[in-house]
């Protein structure tokens, strides 16, 4: 798991690379309860996502426009696509479709 910062790289660009490469990213607050809420949902499959825990003033300066989901924390994405926050996730997991997209981005598998 590549995490490091290049000097040389933008905060778009490295946004942008740290989501294409990681099957299952949260952009994250550590005072935020939403933001609990779903690393406990994750975890409670057994799912280990990335977590980039940002302050406020970092959350401020993330390029939204481009890269971000509403609401800004959590902000989730799976495959690379931006899934939003803890409520699109509670929705996608009660709809059935949130562990076969997990099985589809290699974050989970399941034991037949």
């Amino acid at each position: 798991m590549d995490l490091s910062i290049d000097a040389e790289e933008s905060s778009d660009t490295r946004i942008r690379r740290l989501i294409s490469e990681h099957p299952v990213i949260i952009f994250s607050r550590s005072s935020c309860c939403m933001c609990h809420v779903m690393k406990k949902l994750f975890s409670s499959l057994g799912v280990h996502p990335t977590i980039i825990e940002l302050n406020d003033h970092e959350m401020a300066v993330l390029p939204s426009h481009h890269v971000t989901c509403y609401p800004p924390a959590p902000s989730l994405f799976i495959g690379g696509t931006c899934v939003g926050g803890l409520e699109s996730l509670v929705a996608l997991h009660l709809r059935g479709d949130l562990v076969p997209k997990l099985v589809g981005v290699g974050a989970l598998s399941l034991l037949v």
